[in-house]
């Protein structure tokens, strides 16, 4: 026979593990981004904007899965530190443009290591990986 409170135990939920190991795998990036002084979401804005130069906030927030008030400080920290510009839109001042600069491209280089040095860090088989991957954002679409 079941407990009606089954379903209140921590063992049954399959949000804690999601979030202990996402808590757990950002821990384990901290000393190789310390390295290159960022922290994890200026790490996660920096990966777009290596991979795409430019975007605006909105655009940046959504690929994130991050809102504004968690993202301008974020951008204003990497702003001073030179690796970004943020400039308004010419057509809509509403609209504020981030773009790497060449300081955040050079970063890249000092950047392309650290996930060869996760990847050591997380002892999971390529194909558990992949599978991982997809069912997570799988989640991640249904969220939106």
């Amino acid at each position: 026979m079941t407990d009606k409170y089954d379903a209140l135990k921590l063992e049954n939920q399959l949000c804690f593990p999601l979030y202990a190991c996402a808590k757990e795998i950002v821990r384990k990036y901290k000393p190789f981004l310390d390295e290159i002084d960022l922290t994890y979401t200026q790490y996660i804005a920096m990966m777009v904007l290596w991979e795409r130069e430019k975007i605006n906030v909105k655009e940046l927030g959504e690929y994130l899965y991050l809102d504004s008030g968690t993202l301008t400080p974020v951008l204003k920290k990497l702003e001073q530190k030179k690796y970004i510009t943020r400039t308004r839109a010419k057509d809509d001042e509403r609209n504020v443009i981030i773009s790497l600069t060449k300081e955040g491209e050079m970063l890249r280089d000092k950047a392309v290591e650290v996930p060869k040095k996760m990847s050591a860090c997380i002892n999971i088989e390529p194909d558990e990986a992949v599978w991982l991957h997809k069912i997570l954002y799988k989640l991640l679409e249904q969220s939106k």
